[in-house]
């Protein structure tokens, strides 16, 4: 019968087809949204699970991507780290994506309408120019409104996205002082995917899972050998 050699190598070439191919769609999904705005491409590597062989894990590049000028007054962006905070039905959610506006009611919304956060909670403006200073601070007409609630989560700590560009906060989340954060009005954050980095990868991907395939045939085939060999009569 098959030998332990053989088993841990068929395996082991099972394994690596698997996270080779959760390494493809992530780089598939980053791909997708390199023109989202706010968007945070995910990374893929080995986690061990005790003896067993490693599995597929993923984790968030909160690396900052490129800001764009728009001049609109509602566009905000944050410089370094940090987010802004909304409330969704499903609770408060963090975001890079500062594409907001003002409803029917004058709320401060995002695109999906869910209530941007201040340091008092959901932020109303009356009629008026809009100013946002580097603190966050809103005021309209040069009259103080709200100041926006940025926070930010421990340096290490692994986000989980929800919904393309909202993320759950986790409990190591606290609010960045004014003084350490730079809101930037006018400017939309970019997604932080490289295209051709993303695609060089992906390629590579292929590439390797062409071979643990291979791999894998190569070893199913010294398998039905040995079996056979087995089943003759000596």
């Amino acid at each position: 019968m098959p030998g332990p050699v053989q088993n841990n190598g068929l395996s082991s070439a099972a394994s690596a087809l698997q996270m080779l191919e959760r390494k493809q769609q992530v780089l598939a999904n980053n791909l997708a949204n390199a023109s989202t705005r706010g968007f945070k491409a995910e990374t893929t590597f080995a986690r061990m699970m005790g003896n067993q062989l490693a599995k597929a894990d993923t984790a968030i590049d909160l690396t900052p991507g490129t800001l764009t000028e728009t001049h609109n007054s509602l566009d905000l962006a944050l410089e370094g780290d940090g987010f802004f905070v909304v409330d969704t039905p499903a609770g408060e959610r963090f975001v890079r994506n500062g594409n907001f506006r003002l409803d029917a009611n004058r709320h401060l919304t995002d695109e999906q309408g869910n209530p941007v956060l201040g340091e008092n909670g959901a932020i109303s403006l009356p009629q008026g120019t809009i100013e946002v200073d580097a603190t966050g601070l809103i005021t309209v007409n040069g009259k103080p409104q709200q100041r926006l609630r940025v926070e930010r989560v421990a340096s290490g700590t692994d986000l989980e996205h929800e919904g393309g560009t909202r993320f759950i906060p986790d409990a190591s989340r606290q609010v960045i002082p004014p003084t350490e954060r730079t809101v930037k009005q006018g400017f939309l954050e970019e997604s932080n995917v490289n295209p051709m980095s993303a695609m060089t990868e992906m390629l590579t991907v292929l590439h390797r899972y062409g071979a643990a395939q291979q791999t894998l045939s190569t070893i199913d085939a010294v398998r039905g050998i040995a079996v056979t060999d087995l089943a003759k009569p000596v």
